[in-house]
């Protein structure tokens, strides 16, 4: 095997970059992949989109992005994914290289290396092994939507159009040589208060404010252990008060509040538990505050699990190839558990064990955001390694 074309896979991670894409708009970014893949000659025919954004309840522009190819030797089928959506921070970005780092121009915008580079790390793959003419088991690439609303593409994937792969690889993460195994679950958690509005200057005793109701609840979740890291005994999880609304005038005692928190943990019933201590924690509230005549305010909350925890055992051959790969680069590979979601989370609940393996981003999500350059060659490297049949 030669040495990848390192200016080729510099350029196209940066053009890949320059694409905006935040999620449930990942047309520009698919079309351009496509139109990389048909230039390496993997002919149309080889290419669909499924209908994952029709099922999506973000609806979207456009679906997750199959390849599928046939072998030159017989071996099981490998995948080779990574997700096209970026955060809408990273919308605008124009990439720049300083040395062995790539960074947005302004400083008001984030880089989208997460997870543009993924995305270049598997085109870079396909691209070597049709240039270097190496041999091939039969290949999927998977190029997911909607990953950072909550993995919605990978959980609204069409599965059967993957061709059953044994051996699934998905790039999204900084070191090359760490190899995610495992991965939190996470529960999204919609709750809304209403209270009883008046006028609060006249008389505000005839209203039940629902900012109070939301307050007193969130207190009690943190003065007892339930918001932010949170461990009781041997158990271990963390839940967010993520977005809070409510209110649109200030002579109106306060009608109502709409809260966006999750919980996460690798324990699924750890994690419904914290869910559970929301609920208790804005009942116990919604009965404390009182109009002068008694009436109450009400709340509803509703789980929706996001996606479930996941661990794949070290013996499973997907993490001994990926393994292999990592150290044919002159690499120590290691086995890491994570605490932030991937689409590796779902593609295991829908039976395809899958890999996480790094390439280089830093600071995701940030204005500070990067992009190593020797990493995201080296992550480069291992993918045509894992690609490959040799």
């Amino acid at each position: 095997m030669q040495p990848i074309q390192k200016t080729a896979a510099i350029k196209r991670v940066m053009d890949l970059i320059a694409i905006p894409g935040k999620s449930c708009e990942e047309s520009s970014v698919s079309e351009w992949i496509q139109a990389e893949l048909t230039k390496s000659g993997i002919p149309a025919s080889a290419i669909s989109i499924d209908t994952a954004h029709k099922r999506s309840p973000s609806g979207g522009e456009t679906g997750n992005l199959i390849v599928k190819l046939p072998g030159t030797v017989k071996q099981p089928r490998r995948l080779l994914m990574a997700h096209m959506d970026t955060v809408p921070l990273a919308v605008g970005c124009k990439p720049i290289r300083s040395g062995d780092t790539i960074r947005p121009a302004s400083a008001t915008t984030a880089l989208g290396g997460d997870n543009r580079a993924g995305c270049a790390v598997v085109l870079t793959a396909i691209s070597e092994i049709l240039r270097q003419k190496l041999p091939h088991p039969p290949l999927t690439l998977l190029f997911t939507v909607q990953e950072e609303i909550g993995l919605r593409g990978a959980r609204y994937l069409t599965a059967s159009k993957l061709g059953k792969p044994e051996h699934c690889f998905n790039w999204d993460g900084r070191d090359p040589a760490s190899l995610t195994i495992g991965a939190v679950g996470a529960t999204y958690v919609q709750i809304e208060v209403a209270g009883i509005p008046s006028h609060a200057g006249v008389h505000p005793e005839q209203g039940v404010n629902a900012g109070i109701i939301a307050a007193i609840a969130l207190a009690d979740l943190q003065q007892n252990g339930w918001h932010g890291l949170v461990e009781k005994g041997k158990k271990r999880g963390t839940s967010n008060l993520g977005v809070i609304h409510g209110g649109s005038a200030t002579n109106v005692v306060m009608p109502e509040v709409s809260i966006q928190a999750e919980t996460r943990s690798h324990d699924s019933a750890f994690r419904d538990r914290i869910a559970g201590e929301f609920r208790k924690a804005f009942n116990r509230a919604a009965k404390q505050v009182k109009t002068s005549t008694g009436q109450t305010g009400t709340f509803s909350l509703d789980e929706d699990v996001r996606y479930e925890a996941f661990r794949i055992n070290e013996t499973t051959a997907c993490v001994k190839l990926a393994a292999e790969a990592v150290a044919a680069c002159q690499l120590s590979p290691q086995t890491i558990i994570g605490n932030g979601g991937l689409d590796a989370n779902w593609m295991t609940a829908h039976g395809f064990p899958t890999v996480t393996l790094g390439c280089g981003q830093h600071n995701i999500h940030t204005v500070d955001e990067t992009l190593d350059v020797p990493e995201f060659l080296t992550a480069c490297q291992v993918a045509t390694q894992l690609t490959a049949s040799v």
